[in-house]
């Protein structure tokens, strides 16, 4: 008995279905039951040798139209364009010393991970904070980004190398898990460096009148935007595609470690006719294979739900503050 009630993907609140690789793990399980063994280890190598795959394509992708694209590099390039779309303004800002290792009196890209390169005063303080947030995830990004290539090297030649035996592929998979668990957090990275650049636009906008200034030329910086905004999506379609194949695999070994058909909790179950003649012959699954344990939902981030509250409390107590002044300076201008 198969119960596939908690095998599917969410296509809008409706709507439900199954994906060609959860069809797929359903139909090895059958396999496994025939005993046809080499075909459930052959899909388990395939999903391997995709979550290598998909993980070079962040670096040179090809599509079926024979575009190219190299996700990951062109995104950080795009960034940092918009960076460059911003300096003009952040340069116009009043400065205060530079800091020892400022060297020219510039802000400096914030992007190019060296945006503390001089502090500035008044309204621009907060737009320092800023910099120095998203210069710190920007450098930080382009260093895991070179990890994550080599790791996509090694994990192709991994496979290569990897015969088609249900230790090697166990083994193989469990080698695997770091490469998805980075790419998942490179999606994070993706994200948040993005948001930064946001946030930083509206600081600019907000509280430094971005807008008056000469210096602040709003096409660029939109099409800039845009252009990032774009790159970002690429990046993290491609990066997603790491894990998910990863999943794949891992969901079928996890459940079949010996490569043979095994009762599992909620999903499948070993069922002979005396026990369906005990419950009434009945062939609704979920009377057999029992109840699926419940899954913790790896979308939800706790970290980067956390720090979009912190970052909207921060723009409240700015906010705040703007409009205690303001009634401070109406409350003087009434002479109370």
């Amino acid at each position: 008995m198969i119960d596939a009630r908690n095998v599917y993907r969410i296509v809008t609140r409706k709507i439900y279905d199954f994906s060609p690789e959860q069809q797929q793990n359903l139909q090895a399980i059958v396999w496994l039951y025939r005993g046809e063994t080499e075909r459930y280890l052959e899909m388990v190598s395939q999903y391997l040798g995709d979550v290598a795959d998909e993980a070079l394509a962040c670096f040179d992708l090809e599509d079926e139209a024979g575009n190219t694209a190299q996700p990951l590099p062109e995104y950080s390039e795009a960034m940092k364009a918009l960076g460059m779309a911003l300096m003009p303004f952040l340069n116009s800002l009043p400065k205060s010393s530079p800091l020892p290792h400022a060297g020219a009196p510039k802000a400096g890209n914030p992007l190019s991970g060296k945006p503390d390169a001089e502090l500035t005063q008044g309204p621009g303080e907060r737009v320092t904070e800023v910099m120095k947030e998203l210069g710190k995830e920007a450098a930080l990004f382009d260093q895991d980004i070179e990890q994550f290539h080599k790791s996509a090297q090694k994990a192709a030649k991994q496979w290569e190398a990897a015969p088609d035996t249900n230790s090697a592929l166990l083994k193989l998979t469990k080698e695997y898990e770091p490469l998805s668990d980075a790419s998942r957090d490179l999606i994070k990275q993706t994200d948040l460096i993005y948001k930064l650049a946001t946030r930083l636009i509206d600081t600019c906008e907000k509280e430094c009148n971005a807008k008056e200034s000469d210096a602040w030329v709003s096409r660029d910086i939109t099409r800039a935007r845009k252009a990032a905004d774009e790159a970002r999506g690429l990046a993290v379609e491609q990066l997603k595609q790491v894990r998910y194949f990863w999943k794949q695999a891992h969901w079928l070994t996890e459940r079949f470690p010996e490569a043979k058909l095994r009762d599992v909790e909620g999903l499948v179950k070993l069922v002979d006719i005396k026990e369906i003649a005990a419950n009434d012959w009945s062939l609704t699954p979920g009377r057999y294979v029992g109840v699926a344990p419940e899954i913790e939902d790896e979308n939800f981030d706790f970290e980067e739900t956390l720090r979009e509250i912190h970052v909207e409390l921060e723009d409240l107590n700015a906010e705040a503050v703007k409009l205690a002044a303001t009634i401070k300076k109406n409350f003087e201008e009434l002479g109370v």
